[in-house]
């Protein structure tokens, strides 16, 4: 996971240094630990190895994932509290049965599962997940979208590794741009910004 960090601070410094300040230094196992015990469950090992280098960034404005966040393992175990309370309390549910998402084949049907564990957010209930339950045709690890108002699942890539490798190639190739009230923005949606 170093090489991946390595590309990523690299292009940061060549376009927005600023973003390096606001890089958290790595994750303890013991916390890394405490999450796989909530969640009952292990995570991925190039989650681990990469989260070891940098527990995600500080609480910015400035997002490094297409204006996401990248949240640190003590953000994720909060969005995932969050998103429990919301499911045991039956928020959910519309007269007592639950309601679904329209996923992309290979991800279950849940509106929230518990063990889709958010790694990106942009603070209004929207983030990238890794699923560790996958439906039948799906790969366990994958990661997929949660859009909190919209019924939509889709997969973006078949592991936390691929993810990464596709999203550093696409800044390498210069589709993301740095915008200084946003962070990170792919260069098509920038003009949805107002820097």
């Amino acid at each position: 996971m170093q090489q991946y960090w390595l590309r990523w601070e690299n292009w940061m410094q060549q376009h927005a240094p600023r973003l390096l300040n606001i890089l958290h230094p790595g994750v303890t196992f013991e916390a890394v630990e405490s999450l796989e015990k909530l969640i009952g469950t292990a995570m991925p090992a190039s989650f681990k190895a990469f989260y070891a280098i940098h527990n995600g960034q500080q609480k910015a404005r400035a997002g490094l994932v297409d204006a996401d966040q990248l949240l640190s393992v003590e953000d994720i175990t909060t969005q995932w509290h969050h998103w429990k309370d919301l499911l045991d309390a039956g928020t959910f549910n519309y007269h007592d049965e639950p309601v679904l998402s329209t996923p992309d084949t290979g991800i279950k049907n849940d509106w929230w599962n518990p063990l889709w564990i958010p790694f990106t957010g942009d603070g209004f209930g929207n983030h990238l997940c890794i699923d560790l339950d996958p439906a039948p045709e799906g790969k366990r690890g994958q990661v997929i979208t949660f859009w909190h108002d919209d019924s939509h699942r889709a997969i973006v890539a078949g592991s936390f590794e691929e993810w990464l490798q596709d999203y550093l190639t696409a800044l390498e190739k210069g589709e993301y741009i740095f915008v200084k009230k946003w962070g990170i923005v792919h260069k098509d949606t920038f003009l949805n910004y107002n820097d």
